[in-house]
């Protein structure tokens, strides 16, 4: 049996149509690049042996052949944006980089963070990473959830994240959305996730790093 999680909402196109495009043209013009990664165990990579970023140098090795860059993984398993953003210092900006990943909400949702607080400090991050560097900025969502009333808290989380991509302008990855439509072609949800049904397998967190591949390129 198939389990293809809720369609909430997402008719939003705010951050389609941008793309960090500084970061791709060093990556095209092979000038060195520094990518770091803020965000949660999803980031981390936690219980597997590849995960999303792993997945995503292999990619844009094989898409940008000859390019120089580091991609550093900040990722801390059961960090939330609130703990991202008295890190952003220490962990982000001290390394001088070209491009950021943003990717919080799970631990939020669920440890007593309301969306408003949730968007608060997200939207600190961005302002923080702005004031202190010119780097590119993506947001990323993480994984849907197989319980409906799980899932319809999380996308509430997810919704802000694409009001604050709109308001500031910035590339959004909605891998959660990306799951869906893989699930929606025929994939089981338990083959994208490790026995928990939270955290991805090596399967699901290839996925995260296609749908995040695409604005990359």
């Amino acid at each position: 049996m198939l389990f293809v999680c809720g369609d909430h909402g997402g008719d939003s196109d705010g951050g389609d149509d941008v793309k960090p495009v500084q970061t791709i043209e060093k990556l095209r013009g092979g000038i060195p690049v520094t990518i770091v990664a803020l965000g949660d165990s999803l980031t981390d990579g936690w219980m597997v042996d590849r995960g999303y970023l792993d997945f995503l140098e292999t990619m844009i090795d094989e898409r940008y052949r000859g390019s120089k860059y580091d991609l550093v993984n900040r990722g801390i398993s059961g960090d939330t944006a609130e703990g991202g953003l008295q890190r952003l210092e220490r962990d982000v900006l001290a390394l001088h980089p070209d491009c950021v990943f943003v990717q919080f909400a799970l631990n939020d949702a669920f440890s007593g963070y309301s969306p408003d607080e949730y968007e608060g400090y997200v939207e600190a991050i961005i302002r923080g990473i702005r004031e202190g560097s010119p780097a590119d900025i993506l947001l990323i969502t993480s994984v849907c959830l197989s319980d409906a009333r799980q899932d319809d808290i999380v996308t509430t989380f997810y919704d802000r994240l694409d009001e604050l991509a709109q308001r500031h302008d910035l590339p959004i990855v909605r891998v959660h959305e990306y799951w869906k439509s893989t699930m929606a072609a025929g994939t089981a949800f338990g083959d994208l996730t490790l026995p928990d049904g939270a955290h991805p397998n090596e399967r699901g967190y290839r996925l995260m790093a296609e749908a995040i591949m695409a604005s990359l390129v």
